[in-house]
């Protein structure tokens, strides 16, 4: 297809980006702690690191690993932990030393966790310790042999650290009994670390930086496997985009960090891309705690905002939110599932800053579509990234016209490598050429702009009749008194399908009439929801976005 999305490029932002301007993620790293070296790197529970303080904990990180635990060039570590200093540290410790990083949720069971190392042949792994009697119980069946436990308050000095860690043990009784006798702690490496050179590991390009693991809510999880290459191509691309801010780009941002750095979203767009960028990033350990959450918001005035569409509404729902400075506030990233048109109206009326929608897999490391900053919310995911081209095919594979919708097909140097010792897998999601197949149905226009109609496996099917629920939850939620809605499919048997909605009320007076009446103005009549069910909450992933599959499992399993 030709790439008509180029003519729409804001001024600046280069049609393609060189992913070979750094020889591997380990000399970006560096380079940004080098350049940055006096500027706040990181924040957490009121605690500060600046880039010369990451620099030297991260070295001695990675050099413990070398040394101590005997971790060579290639050999796969997990990191396991919420968002906290610690994550940082370790998570360039392991890229300088050589070693390839395996993001793993903390909420994760013990059968997850167990599929997840075994997999990966981790061979270490860095626990917080509300999450370590999870690995006690499947330790003994994984290749591990290095366990480095921490808890939430370790670095955050005295007496801070103390007392949270102290609360968390004794008085909210987060951290269950475990027993992992040779574990070490995560203040111990540092210690010992700073007193060993960190070894210098010929990296390039082409090897391994992570296994990022998707597709665990559709079957078992698979570990995509992203290069150095994969890695720092998206990071530019990011970066590439940046530069439509002209000047506000040199002055350094606040940045905050509340999606988990173990989700591909925030590993590039915060973790990589603003480390280069010498941001200050505020890390939010828990952002379901709402007051805590907007008292750090108040604190640090954050100028680059990253979220789903659920965390961008609760932020909106929570008490004290209007009270936040919004005056530094440069841009907002939403993405992750599908931004709500009334999600991003109400956020531009309550921050004076533009919702910016874009779009991405873990698959492609992640950001393969984005909007130019500032333009109004147009249901649209963008333009296609610097170096990346989107293609739309049928189900044969051949290519659509503008306008026509397909599935959307992505290349470009983030795609990934394929899917960690499964060729089967691989084999399913790419074409020739280098094209990945997403699962996801869209269209792009005559500006190149591409538009998500929904997820293939989604899709509703009623008399015959596609059925995207993406519409029909952009017009529920526009009710002022709904909170949060999901739409699936329910069986019926004279229209095969019929359309269903869960929703989270906010007016508990609001009731299933008034909400199909409601979607009659806007939607066709099959399009109409035909159930609604209501919920004091909606089943959520790690960063928020709304399972619609345990819930289309529920109606299916409805007498």
């Amino acid at each position: 297809m030709e790439k008509v999305w180029l003519k729409s490029y804001p001024p600046g932002v280069p049609a393609d980006i060189d992913p070979e301007r750094y020889s591997s993620l380990k000399a970006l790293i560096e380079e940004a702690c080098e350049r940055h070296a006096s500027r706040p790197a990181f924040s957490n529970f009121g605690k500060t690191i600046t880039y010369r303080e990451l620099e030297r904990m991260s070295r001695a990180f990675g050099a413990w690993l070398q040394k101590e635990a005997r971790l060579e060039r290639g050999d796969r570590i997990a990191l396991m932990m919420p968002n906290v200093l610690q994550y940082p540290i370790a998570l360039y410790g392991a890229l300088r030393a050589g070693l390839v990083v395996v993001n793993t949720n903390p909420l994760y069971t013990h059968r997850e966790l167990e599929h997840q190392l075994k997999d990966s042949g981790a061979k270490a792994i860095v626990v917080f310790e509300n999450a370590a009697h999870v690995l006690q119980e499947c330790l003994a069946e994984t290749d591990v042999e290095c366990v480095i436990v921490t808890g939430i308050g370790d670095l955050l000095g005295f007496p801070k650290g103390p007392i949270i860690n102290f609360t968390l043990r004794t008085v909210r009784k987060q951290v269950k009994p475990y027993v992992l006798p040779e574990a070490h702690s995560f203040a111990e490496v540092l210690e010992q670390g700073k007193w060993v050179d960190l070894e210098e590991v010929p990296l390039g390009l082409e090897d391994v930086a992570f296994l990022q693991y998707t597709g665990g809510t559709t079957g078992v999880a698979k570990g995509a496997t992203l290069t150095h290459r994969n890695m720092v191509a998206n990071t530019l691309q990011a970066d590439a985009w940046l530069l439509q801010y002209s000047a506000e780009r040199e002055k350094p941002q606040t940045v905050l960090g509340a999606l988990p750095f173990y989700h591909i979203f925030a590993l590039t767009s915060i973790a990589l891309l603003w480390l280069r960028e010498g941001g200050h990033t505020i890390l939010i350990t828990n952002p379901r705690d709402m007051k805590s959450f907007v008292s750090d918001l108040k604190k640090y005035r954050c100028s680059v905002y990253y979220g789903v569409n659920t965390l961008y509404n609760g932020l909106l729902h929570a008490p004290g939110f209007d009270e936040v400075d919004f005056s530094r506030l440069l841009t907002c990233v939403a993405g992750g599932m599908a931004l709500q048109q009334a999600v991003a109206e109400r956020w531009k009326a309550r921050t004076g800053c533009t919702l910016s929608q874009g779009w991405g897999l873990t698959e492609t490391s992640p950001i393969a579509t984005t909007n130019p900053r500032n333009i109004e919310f147009n249901n649209s995911i963008g333009l296609p990234m610097p170096s990346t081209e989107i293609s739309i095919v049928d189900d044969q594979g051949q290519e659509l016209g503008l306008g026509a919708v397909g599935e959307i097909c992505v290349r470009g140097p983030q795609v990934m490598r394929g899917y960690w010792n499964r060729p089967d897998e691989t084999e399913k999601v790419m074409l020739a050429g280098g094209w990945l197949r997403t699962g996801d149905l869209g269209r792009i226009d005559a500006d190149g702009f591409v538009y998500i109609e929904d997820r293939k496996k989604d899709m509703i099917l009623v008399s015959g009749f596609n059925v995207y629920p993406n519409e029909v939850e952009g017009v529920i939620a526009k009710h002022a008194g709904v909170l949060e809605v999901a739409a699936v499919s329910q069986p019926d048997e004279h229209s095969g399908e019929v359309v269903s909605v869960f929703v989270v009320r906010k007016d508990p007076s609001l009731t299933a009439e008034q909400l199909i009446e409601f979607s009659r103005s806007e939607l066709t009549g099959y399009k109409v929801p035909r159930h609604v069910y209501f919920r004091t909450e909606l089943p959520k992933t790690n960063v928020g976005k709304i399972l619609r599959r345990a819930l289309r499992d529920e109606l299916v399993k409805k007498p």
